[in-house]
């Protein structure tokens, strides 16, 4: 593509995500150093509708970006801009009033859906990625067990197994030797450590409890349902004029599990990225409710297991 062509597109995405209004010939050649006269521009709008890149809604109106030109500008035009330092102390200072993992990660949504005037959403770490922190085991009746893990990530999971009765030592005991050989792995293969602990003579009274309770850690590890989502922002589209109708992109945001797995395919495709960001233009995120939106998903971290994204 030829370089004007190409700067005329970038300032054709760029006004179009910032007014949600077709951009014309005159607009462009007013707000932007093209150096050349609006004809010019006009020429150059036309072929590029032509190519593909382009389209015009209505014949008095201005152009918008089709699929292919977001697809050109993402790959070719635009950059990741990192934060400046001022920016990243501000961030610091507004999640450093959080009081729980659930808090920081709603905050984080809140954030990002202000900075970037779209819906944004934040997954919170997932089970099958983290390690085991500690593990709780509470008799909560004669025949009922809570147990309880926490994740080095800071997230909670609780399952209730059935048991035969057993005295509060016996448990204090098998609690401890859970712990003991479980802290530090991933709920996997903290499954098969405790299957190991049926060996031990000193638990041969708790072997109901360690069958299940190896099988409920085996649960949670492959459990469908192991991020939580938090979203902010919705109400922004609502206010927005744009010749979009965003009632399908609303329905689209209550299918929770289906953009759980939007974003995880996504955020594996962001880890494989130098910029560690990856984009989804329309029909590229095989949702019907985002057609005319793009899904921006990178992930955060220690070891980048989890997900967060915006979409507009």
């Amino acid at each position: 593509m030829q370089s004007r062509r190409m700067m005329i597109l970038r300032a054709v995405v760029e006004d179009y995500i910032r007014s949600q209004e077709p951009v014309g010939s005159a607009a462009l050649a007013k707000h932007h150093q093209l150096g050349v006269s609006s004809a010019t521009i006009r020429n150059d709008m036309s072929a590029l509708e032509e190519e593909g890149y382009l389209v015009q809604p209505h014949t008095s109106a201005g152009r918008i970006p089709t699929q292919k030109g977001y697809r050109y500008f993402v790959d070719g035009l635009a950059a990741v801009i990192p934060l400046s330092e001022p920016q990243r102390r501000a961030i610091r200072n507004f999640l450093s009033g959080s009081v729980s993992l659930q808090d920081t990660l709603q905050r984080s949504a809140r954030l990002l859906a202000s900075i970037t005037g779209q819906v944004a959403l934040v997954a919170s770490p997932a089970l099958s990625k983290s390690k085991v922190k500690r593990i709780e085991i509470v008799q909560v009746s004669s025949s009922t067990l809570l147990v309880v893990v926490i994740t080095d990530a800071g997230g909670v999971a609780q399952h209730m197994i059935q048991a035969t009765t057993i005295n509060s030592d016996d448990l204090l005991h098998l609690t401890n030797m859970v712990n003991e050989c479980c802290i530090g792995l991933s709920l996997s293969s903290a499954s098969q450590r405790v299957y190991a602990l049926a060996n031990r003579k000193d638990l041969a009274s708790a072997l109901q409890i360690i069958s299940q309770l190896a099988n409920a850690l085996e649960d949670m590890h492959d459990g469908e349902h192991t991020h939580d989502l938090y979203m902010a922002g919705a109400s922004q589209l609502a206010h927005r004029q744009s010749i979009v109708d965003f009632a399908s992109l609303f329905d689209a945001l209550e299918e929770q599990a289906v953009i759980m797995r939007l974003m995880t395919s996504l955020s594996e495709e962001a880890s494989d990225c130098a910029s560690g960001v990856s984009v989804a233009i329309g029909s590229e995120t095989h949702t019907p409710g985002l057609l005319n939106a793009s899904v921006v998903t990178s992930t955060y971290g220690y070891n980048a297991d989890s997900d967060s994204a915006f979409i507009g």
